[in-house]
């Protein structure tokens, strides 16, 4: 569409991805060889000439944590002066923000001109897809974002990429890559009908992308799944730098945050091999104890990295951790109300979430909007929300077909409230199906010295969040 209007161009590009099998918007997951081939995503990088080739790579997976440990990874060596490429999934609010180097998303002109050049290499394995009426040899929407992204951090030459598995690790489309390091973050259950109904099952996936002599940083996991990811790490011949054995963390929490300047710290150290090293009150913006594990898998990649041979300063790795951000993670969009944003979408994430809450917020009062999705655990997320919000509103979000029905989380809310002998009547708790009427209701119900937050999806977030910033900007020029 050489002659189009940019809008249309950009809206052309969207439309190409968006049409393609996108299993972010299917009500039933799928998970298997079957629908996921890493040999689909080979082909399609090498007839794009292996943009990945030579670009040196982190590749990151995990239950929880994922994101923000490849920021935190991307703001250490941004501050140790690299030019850092990130891809992560989902995104919020635009598509463009899957790609970014050091923080800055891909523009909707560079997503027109990268998408025009994947086009016909897309048409070639279609065409391929339908000689052989085999409709899976076909890419998927989110191979071609990998694709994307390695395509776009190519061309700008990029120091470094952070790559963020989007579902498992053995399957995934980015696990094609030859990392410099291996980092899982977590491992719990989430995606149990997909991954399996232990963490140990969980493990085996995600230690898919452990790679033959590339050494891998591992988080706190318990003994099943650290077990197997020690065991894939030995068949592999993978140096394994462990935060059970390696490495450990202290946290303090701040006070009362004050969103534009507080922030908690951690206490790091270290000993690999015959090095001891320690970092002691690091300011970490992100806010959480969570987020201080998180950063402590970020310091051990770093000092993998630099073991490596990177220039990466101790001073460097305070300026990540002090830096680093990412929206959607305990994000604090208002004050007065303090409005407070989070995709935790597990029962992991969740107990993080109200755990750094309680430790980092003052308001005795707290309101919740609420939605979640068919394939995750929502009645224990249910059991760890009820119990901390005063005030609850249930919505459905309307941009992906995974939604549970409202009427279905209220009925788990208030069946908890009333188990716990917590008021459960419409003062309390509430369903308003469209995100528009639950945004509208929390502001009613939340006074100024109180706390809301909206949590329980990608998707809730995102419909969101746009409303969120809106009203907090409204209200600072007021």
């Amino acid at each position: 569409m050489p002659h189009a209007a940019p809008s249309d161009r950009h809206a052309a590009a969207l439309d190409f991805l968006l049409g393609r099998i996108n299993y972010e918007r299917v009500a039933v997951l799928p998970y298997g060889d079957r629908h996921l081939k890493l040999d689909r995503m080979r082909t399609l990088l090498n007839r794009l000439g292996n943009p990945d080739a030579g670009l040196p790579i982190v590749h990151v997976a995990g239950t929880k944590g994922k994101g923000s440990t490849s920021a935190i990874i991307a703001s250490i060596l941004q501050a140790a002066g690299y030019d850092v490429g990130v891809y992560s999934s989902p995104h919020l609010e635009r598509l463009e923000e899957r790609f970014a180097i050091n923080g800055i998303p891909c523009s909707a002109e560079e997503l027109v001109l990268l998408v025009d050049r994947l086009r016909p290499i897309v048409q070639q394995m279609d065409d391929a897809a339908t000689a052989a009426n085999d409709p899976t040899l076909s890419p998927t929407f989110f191979e071609l974002t990998t694709a994307l992204a390695l395509m776009y951090f190519a061309d700008r030459r990029v120091d470094a990429v952070v790559l963020e598995v989007g579902l498992g690790g053995r399957l995934d489309s980015t696990n094609v890559c030859q990392p410099a390091v291996t980092v899982i973050t977590s491992i719990s259950l989430d995606h149990t009908k997909q991954l399996g109904d232990t963490t140990a099952k969980i493990a085996a996936e995600k230690g898919g992308i452990i790679k033959h002599g590339v050494p891998v940083v591992l988080g706190q996991l318990d003994d099943s799944a650290r077990d197997v990811i020690l065991e894939i790490a030995r068949h592999h011949g993978a140096r394994v730098i462990d935060a059970r054995r390696d490495f450990s963390h202290a946290y303090r929490a701040p006070h009362e945050v004050d969103a534009q300047a507080e922030a908690g710290e951690v206490d790091f150290t270290a000993t690999l091999g015959d090095e001891r090293f320690e970092l002691a009150g690091a300011k970490l913006r992100m806010l959480g104890e969570h987020q201080a594990a998180n950063a402590a898998v970020a310091i051990a990649t770093a000092l993998e990295l630099r073991r490596q041979g990177w220039r990466i300063s101790t001073d460097a790795m305070r300026a990540g951790l002090a830096e680093a951000s990412l929206p959607g993670r305990i994000e604090v969009i208002g004050r007065r109300p303090t409005v407070v944003l989070d995709v935790a979408h597990n029962v992991a994430s969740v107990a993080a979430l109200v755990e750094s809450l309680r430790e980092s917020f003052a308001a005795r009062e707290r309101v919740l909007v609420f939605a979640a999705s068919k394939d995750k655990d929502a009645p224990g997320m249910v059991r760890i929300l009820a119990p901390y919000f005063q005030r609850i509103i249930a919505t459905e979000y309307q941009e992906n077909p995974r939604a549970i029905p409202v009427e279905q989380i209220a009925q788990w809310l208030r069946e908890e409230k009333e188990r716990l002998g917590l008021p459960a009547d419409d003062q309390h708790v509430k369903a308003c199906r469209l995100p528009i009427d639950a945004w509208r209701q929390a502001l009613e119900w939340t006074k100024p010295d109180q706390l809301l937050c909206i949590t329980g999806s990608f998707f809730i977030a995102a419909e969101l969040r746009g409303l969120a910033t809106a009203a907090a900007e409204a209200a600072a020029t007021a």
